[in-house]
């Protein structure tokens, strides 16, 4: 998959679950190439999200109900995932 559709793929899915503030997916894998695990199929995703809804849990709650929405990208596509509440 290339990352700009995997990217859409997780704003997509993200946005019809929760709803959203901000939002803004990056692509990290460049700080990782040099890792012994990294594989040119996996990512390195940053989500930088602001939503009503996350901010009334703790974090650690809202960091599982992304990583629930998100479990089949994860499974297949990403290596590293890196959650900022904001």
């Amino acid at each position: 998959m290339k990352i700009n559709n995997l990217i859409q793929i997780l704003s997509n899915k993200l946005n019809q679950d929760l709803k959203i503030v901000y939002l803004l997916i990056e692509d990290k894998t460049f700080l990782h190439k040099t890792h012994k695990t990294h594989t040119k199929d996996k990512f390195h995703i940053k989500i930088t999200i602001q939503c009503n809804e996350l901010s009334k849990i703790k974090a650690i709650e809202a960091n599982r109900k992304i990583f629930s929405i998100l479990k089949k990208e994860i499974d297949l596509y990403i290596h590293s995932l890196q959650i900022q509440l904001i």
